[in-house]
C-alpha cells in the first residue's frame, strides 16, 4: 500500500484539515468547516476511514467532526480533558493503529490544555501548538510556559526532517519541517522562555519591524 497526506484548505480562518493514510485505511485530522471538501478527498482516496483525530476542541477544529465520523463509521479521538466529542480519550504517549502506520501521540498543552499533536512516519500535525515561522496564541502565564515546554521538551525533540502540518494557513509557506523551524522561527530562536514570552507579548511591533505579514 501507499502511504498518502493530503492538506484540505477547510474555511474558516485559513483552517487547514489533513487526510492521511496507508493506501487502505486513512485518517482525517482536524475536521474544520468545508465538509464537502473533506468528503471528496475521503472519497478520492478510495480507503476507509478509521479515525477522526482531534488536535484540540476549538470550533474551527472539530466543526465537522461528528458529521463525518457518522458517515464513515469512524471514531473521534481526542485528548482525555478536551471539551469535544469523542469515542477514543488520548494521554500523552499513546499509540494508535492505522492499518500499517502508527501514530504517536504527543500531549503538548500551551494554546489550549487539551491540545495534542500527531505523530505518523515522517508527518506531524500540530494543529495550533506550531505554526510555520509561527507559534500558536496563549495567556502570559501559565499557557505560555506550558507552550514553551511542548514545543522544546517535545516537538523539537523530533528529527529535523519530520514534516510539520500546522493547523491554519498562517505562515509564508503551508508546511514545513522541524529542522527549518529550529533554524526560521522566531519563537524557537529565543534563548529562554522569558525571551519567548518577550516575543509573544511585542509581536505585533516585531512582524511590523521584520515585515512579517
Amino acid at each position: 500500500m501507499k502511504k498518502f497526506v493530503r492538506q484540505i484548505e477547510a474555511g474558516g480562518d485559513g483552517n487547514f484539515s489533513y487526510l492521511f493514510g496507508d493506501g487502505e485505511f486513512c485518517a482525517v485530522v482536524d475536521p474544520a468547516y468545508d465538509e464537502e471538501a473533506i468528503v471528496q478527498a475521503i472519497e478520492e482516496s478510495g480507503c476507509k476511514l478509521l479515525w477522526v483525530l482531534l488536535t484540540h476542541g476549538h470550533g474551527g477544529h472539530i466543526a465537522s467532526a461528528e458529521s463525518i465520523a457518522g458517515k464513515y463509521g469512524a471514531r473521534i479521538a481526542a485528548y482525555r480533558t478536551s471539551i469535544a466529542r469523542y469515542d477514543k480519550p488520548l494521554q500523552d504517549g499513546d499509540t494508535l493503529r492505522l492499518g500499517s502506520l502508527k501514530i504517536r501521540v504527543y500531549h503538548t498543552p500551551g494554546h489550549s490544555v487539551d491540545s495534542v499533536s500527531y505523530h505518523c512516519e515522517e508527518w506531524l500535525f500540530t494543529g495550533d501548538t506550531l505554526f510555520v515561522g509561527k507559534v500558536g496564541g496563549t495567556d502570559y502565564g501559565k499557557g505560555a510556559m506550558a507552550e514553551y515546554k511542548s514545543l522544546h521538551e517535545k516537538i523539537m525533540t523530533l528529527p529535523d526532517e519530520t514534516i510539520v502540518f500546522p493547523g491554519h494557513d498562517v505562515g509564508v509557506k503551508p508546511i514545513s519541517t522541524v529542522g527549518d523551524e529550529k533554524r526560521d522561527n522566531p519563537f524557537l530562536l529565543r534563548p529562554d522562555f522569558e525571551s519567548f514570552l518577550e516575543l509573544k507579548k511585542n509581536w505585533l511591533e516585531y512582524k511590523r519591524e521584520h515585515g512579517i505579514e
